[in-house]
């Protein structure tokens, strides 16, 4: 019966609230593995369940290692499970709407300082077109701060070559327009008609903007894989990931005085709250440079 309620709550997820596959399969890893635990204490419906065995559950997670912020998303996910449940009249009330989430201390980002930027983005030399794909990739993830997530499904049509825009399909599906700057469209340039040719070569034709050496579409994974790759070749002494483009492209607009609503709009985030952790890391350089120049600092 759990299952069947599961299935309905992913179709609600697909048709009403337009939900990536990426985000279908996680909530349903969450909810199996809550209700997998949760059946260990005899609850065999979901009308069952009460505080005791939420609490019960919270500290298995605990006991069983997981990080706060999992903690929190697996509770965020059954809350809107029952939710769901709640307004199909499948229960009357929703026992996880009290319970209060894990306290999560906000990390200040890291991120790549100019010289650092130029040392990754140089390490491709562009002699093979995968070389030059992967130029192109860090190019775009740098110049428009883009998920990984969102790069990967790129069509060839989402980049205004003359308008100097592309366009992003982000969380939910929202899409969004983002400014591109002229070096990542000059790699751009080069790119694609190089991707025609490789691509007419194998006869495939699709419009996947990045692709792999099969010709396919890249994933995320594969993405990763590849700058992680480049990270390594950098020797720079940071915790460097992928994500950490992303984190760069927002510090470096801010730190040139970039609005910080502009900010958010081209980063995707719904609640400004989410940006503003970028103006600790500009807080920071105001501190030091006051402390550089004040005579009495």
């Amino acid at each position: 019966m759990i299952e069947e309620h599961i299935k309905d709550f992913v179709l609600h997820l697909q048709v009403e609230k337009n939900a990536s596959s990426y985000t279908i399969q996680n909530y349903k890893i969450d909810l199996r593995q809550g209700f997998d635990i949760l059946t260990k204490m005899e609850v065999s419906e979901v009308r069952q369940i009460n505080r005791l065995h939420i609490r019960n559950y919270l500290s298995i997670l605990q006991n069983d290692g997981y990080e706060k912020s999992s903690i929190k998303r697996k509770l965020s996910v059954l809350r809107s499970f029952f939710s769901f449940l709640v307004r199909e009249k499948i229960v009357d009330k929703n026992p996880f709407i009290n319970i209060r989430s894990p306290r999560i201390e906000r990390r200040i980002p890291v991120f790549l300082d100019e010289e650092e930027v130029k040392i990754l983005l140089e390490i491709p030399k562009e002699t093979t077109f995968l070389e030059l794909r992967d130029k192109a990739m860090m190019e775009t993830l740098y110049a428009t701060g883009m998920r990984v997530s969102e790069l990967v499904f790129l069509n060839v049509q989402d980049l205004d070559f003359l308008g100097e825009m592309i366009k992003v399909s982000g969380k939910g599906r929202k899409q969004r327009l983002i400014p591109i700057g002229s070096i990542a469209l000059k790699i751009l340039t080069r790119y694609l008609p190089l991707r025609e040719k490789y691509l007419s070569k194998k006869k495939i034709f699709h419009s996947a903007f990045f692709i792999n050496a099969r010709g396919g579409r890249l994933t995320t994974r594969s993405v990763c894989r590849v700058i992680n790759h480049y990270i390594k070749l950098t020797g720079i002494n940071k915790c460097i990931t992928p994500h950490t483009l992303r984190h760069t492209f927002a510090t470096h607009l801010l730190n040139a005085g970039c609005d910080l609503r502009a900010v958010q709009e081209m980063l995707g985030h719904v609640n400004i709250s989410t940006t503003q952790i970028y103006t600790h890391l500009t807080t920071t350089k105001i501190k030091k440079i006051y402390e550089k120049a004040h005579p009495r600092a």
